[in-house]
């Protein structure tokens, strides 16, 4: 059986992780260059995972029923908000279909709240970092 709530003992530097995380998803949700590759839907999958990884990361480090919701809203929001800037660009493009991706991220990550998967990091710091 597994701990539902942890103690990490680097948290900050696993929030500056998180956030640098969040930074490069604002960077690469607005730079007038973004990453291309050849495989179709790319783009979707790439905001699906993304948020996926957004939304796991906060949650291995807010395990509270409240911190989790907390945290897909504001992500949830974050993506809708970079979508309304990226139509203001006049480099990139507002899509609703981006949206729903983003949203499909932090859910497919919620879904695993009740599984191990929330204390990846804590499993990290007990054997790596004693």
């Amino acid at each position: 059986m597994f701990s539902r709530n942890p103690d990490l003992k680097y948290k900050s530097l696993w929030l500056s992780i998180g956030y640098l995380l969040v930074g490069y998803v604002i960077y690469s949700s607005l730079t007038p260059s973004p990453i291309e590759v050849d495989i179709n839907y790319f783009d979707k999958y790439a905001h699906t995972f993304g948020y996926f990884v957004l939304m796991g990361w906060f949650m291995q480090i807010y395990h509270a029923k409240k911190s989790v919701l907390f945290c897909a809203i504001i992500l949830i929001s974050m993506g809708v908000g970079l979508e309304f800037v990226q139509g203001m660009t006049g480099y990139r493009y507002f899509d609703l279909n981006d949206m729903l991706a983003n949203a499909s991220g932090v859910f497919l990550a919620w879904v695993l709240v009740k599984t191990p998967f929330p204390i990846i990091l804590y499993r990290i710091e007990s054997k790596i970092f004693r």
